[in-house]
């Protein structure tokens, strides 16, 4: 509670859950800093305590949703841990159990509520466990049922759904371990190429990838590139509470990262525009 700023009783109701749920994601970044500098996560609630409260980090889905979930059966909720696959509609089998989210369920509701503190900041209030779409500025999300026992998670900050597919049964514990492995060893995997800090703010979301800090509100996007390692490490400090001085050492790989993404983007365009000028219609 120290760590988070909540300052409520401690009782499993719907409106301490909210409350809950919307000071962590506002005081505690996401962040993959560990990934990046080569040092191990796991998806044990004790470790989290001590990177999270302890040690004033943040984390990744595994250690947020994992602390998060900890903290609410201490208090009395019904809580499940639930293992679910991002994007995996576009990334297919490979993306089974590369995200933690809860299911809830409080004394005072008979539905289910899926909690999430661990996707990036998108999610400021639980979401009932029924098709919906809600505003929760900047983002619109919202659930829609796939199947019968399958649903999906969904956020627009208006350029595009960020999903979550996943069943209403606990997580396979061992699946979740060995894809947490896996993320932060893997050279495909997207945390172990990309710096990642995120933060939840009331009306607004920030974003840290690489070199490229961002602000998004209902007044659009507002990016702008970082040009040292000092700015870096001050960054991380000053906007995402975030101090960690040693990111500095990864400046030259993030310089890197940078310069790939931006040609892959100059082909990737240079192959749109030809494309549709090749399908224009003869005059």
């Amino acid at each position: 509670f120290d760590r988070t700023g909540y300052t409520g009783p401690a009782t499993p109701t719907l409106d301490v859950l909210g409350n809950l749920l919307r000071t962590h994601v506002l005081r505690v970044p996401f962040e993959n800093l560990d990934v990046q500098l080569g040092r191990s996560t796991t998806i044990e609630p004790e470790a989290a305590f001590d990177k999270i409260v302890n040690r004033k980090r943040g984390g990744w889905c595994y250690e947020h949703n994992g602390l998060f979930g900890w903290v609410l059966s201490e208090i009395g909720f019904d809580v499940t841990r639930v293992a679910a696959s991002v994007m995996r509609a576009d990334r297919g089998s490979i993306a089974d159990s590369n995200h933690l989210t809860l299911l809830v369920r409080t004394d005072d509701s008979d539905d289910p509520w899926l909690v999430d503190v661990g996707f990036g900041g998108s999610m400021i209030a639980p979401i009932q466990l029924r098709e919906s779409e809600y505003d929760q500025a900047p983002f619109r999300v919202g659930l829609r049922q796939l199947d019968a026992s399958s649903w999906q998670f969904w956020e627009d900050l208006g350029k595009g759904e960020f999903s979550f597919d996943f069943e209403l049964e606990p997580a396979d514990e061992a699946a979740l371990a060995k894809k947490c492995r896996y993320l932060q060893t893997s050279p495909e995997s997207s945390f172990v190429q990309n710096l990642v800090a995120q933060l939840r703010l009331p009306d607004a979301h920030r974003t840290l990838r690489g070199k490229v800090y961002s602000e998004s509100s209902l007044g659009g996007i507002n990016s702008r590139v970082l040009e040292s390692p000092d700015e870096l490490a001050t960054a991380l400090r000053e906007v995402f509470g975030l101090d960690v001085p040693e990111v500095t050492e990864l400046w030259p790989r993030i310089e890197q990262r940078h310069e790939e993404l931006l040609r892959e983007k100059s082909l990737t365009d240079t192959y749109e525009i030809r494309s549709r000028s090749h399908n224009k219609p003869l005059s």
